[in-house]
């Protein structure tokens, strides 16, 4: 086995991985470009914008309203987008708060595939480039659904599966904090929870109240500014990949570190603790917000993870890596994000 082990290690040190074309370049900078429209325009609405969703529509009290109020909504959608559009074009202070908050949710998303794309670069892996994923404002959060890379080449070792799998969320944690600290000493957030709009809650994860309490931030600020939003959404993202299941950075260093068996019943751990946490904010904040990560779960459940090649375990370094990598979940992660008190 050790000679089959050695001989695939060769193997992959003499390929070349494939190198993306000019085409290849132009599709995901295109992606990117629209992700940074997208993003704008949300990064401009509330609750991370000033501007009110929907503020003109009056209370629904019967079902008629409610159904005539359905009926409308796809105008109603259109209008407020075009209208956010014409007041980005005519207003350059909401214009710079809204490129501020696409330009760091970016920037947080391209270092954490970046750090993806470089590992498998090291490791000879097939990758294609990140693909951004744009959404209508509204319809994902913050106008995008993150971004991804593809792998299309056997992994060659664990080593190789845990340099690959974690290089993303500490890439994307160290573009974070920058932007995290220059938005708390905009001094427009709390470090217990931050307030956007009545009834409407964001609780701030670990890493920011630490942060606030080292910068000595006045705790009775209302709002988000755009860099504390970018940064927000951005340890969102960081925690929920590194929840310890499928093919998420979490699930690929808990494969990588304890094995297949051990990884198949982490993955439905998390999956059963994010499906009662999803039921509490439901119950306990009247937030929906928890059924899309168990949703994303569920999903990651029937997707059977890669073996590399090479299954020789990982060395002490890396796992004192892996401690580190738990530590940034800690610190990014909050239960119940998003409360409707």
């Amino acid at each position: 086995m050790s000679d089959l082990n050695s001989l695939t290690n060769q193997l992959f040190d003499r390929r070349e991985a494939m190198r993306p074309t000019r085409r290849t370049w132009l599709k995901h900078f295109a992606l990117l470009l629209i992700a940074f429209f997208t993003i704008t325009i949300a990064g401009s609405l509330q609750p991370f914008g000033s501007i009110q969703i929907f503020s003109d529509v009056q209370e629904l009290e019967t079902w008629t309203e409610i159904f005539n109020f359905l009926l409308s909504l796809p105008a109603l959608y259109f209008q407020l987008v075009f209208s956010t559009i014409d007041k980005l074009s005519s207003d350059f202070e909401l214009l710079k708060n809204g490129v501020s908050f696409s330009a760091s949710l970016l920037a947080i998303l391209t270092a954490h595939e970046a750090g993806h794309y470089v590992a498998c670069r090291l490791y000879r892996v097939d990758a294609t480039l990140p693909y951004f994923i744009p959404m209508p404002p509204l319809f994902g959060p913050a106008g995008t659904l993150g971004a991804f890379i593809k792998i299309v080449s056997p992994m060659p070792s664990r080593r190789a599966v845990f340099d690959i799998g974690v290089a993303g969320p500490i890439a994307g944690f160290v573009a974070l904090i920058p932007i995290l600290i220059f938005g708390l000493l905009m001094k427009q957030a709390s470090p217990e929870e931050i307030i956007v709009q009545n009834e409407l809650y964001f609780a701030s994860p670990l890493l920011t109240q630490l942060f606030s309490v080292f910068l000595g931030v006045n705790p009775n600020f209302s709002e988000f500014n755009p860099f504390l939003a970018a940064a927000w959404v951005g340890m969102l993202v960081t925690s929920l990949n590194l929840i310890p299941s499928g093919q998420l950075d979490g699930g690929h260093a808990v494969y990588s570190i304890f094995g297949e068996r051990f990884h198949f019943w982490t993955g439905r751990i998390a999956f059963a603790a994010m499906s009662v946490i999803s039921l509490l904010g439901w119950f306990l904040y009247n937030s929906p917000s928890g059924f899309l990560f168990a949703v994303l779960l569920a999903v990651m459940l029937r997707i059977k993870h890669p073996e590399p090649l090479d299954d020789a375990p990982l060395n002490f370094a890396r796992k004192i890596v892996a401690v580190l990598t738990l530590i940034i979940f800690i610190l990014c992660f909050v239960p119940f994000p998003i409360r409707i008190m």
